[in-house]
């Protein structure tokens, strides 16, 4: 299947990666590659709730792998199209990814959520940092 062929290839990504601390979005990576998926949660969330790219991409790999959390392929969808919006092209790659394995009413519901959705904290709904293009390590 080429879902787990992505995830497969995301997981290996995250375990070459070098560890690096130079801010949230770092630390949460360091911790799930440690598999500390609660800190990686904590460290992301808000983040990706004020528009974080980076945060909206990792969002999206943690929710389609089900890792810290039940999977959940509509929540992944939503966190990669947002980062997709937002220029993040690999998180575009990967929402087709996770789309393979999703009902059209699914589909459906994940991209009414990604339209509904408000950045926390912004005054002009912009994203807050750009895309890396590449996947999290």
């Amino acid at each position: 299947m080429y879902l787990t062929r992505v995830v497969s290839a995301i997981m290996l990504a995250l375990s070459l990666a070098v560890p690096a601390a130079a801010g949230p979005v770092e630390d949460g990576e360091a911790a799930y590659r440690n598999r500390d998926y609660n800190t990686a949660l904590r460290l992301w969330r808000p983040l990706a709730d004020q528009g974080n790219i980076s945060a909206q991409f990792d969002l999206g790999v943690i929710y389609a792998n089900g890792h810290g959390v039940p999977q959940d392929f509509v929540t992944a969808h939503m966190w990669f199209n947002l980062a997709a919006a937002g220029g993040d092209q690999t998180a575009a790659e990967y929402r087709d990814a996770v789309e393979r394995s999703m009902s059209s009413a699914q589909i459906a519901e994940a991209q009414k959520l990604a339209r509904e959705w408000k950045p926390k904290g912004s005054h002009n709904g912009t994203p807050t940092v750009k895309s890396r293009n590449q996947p999290p390590r």
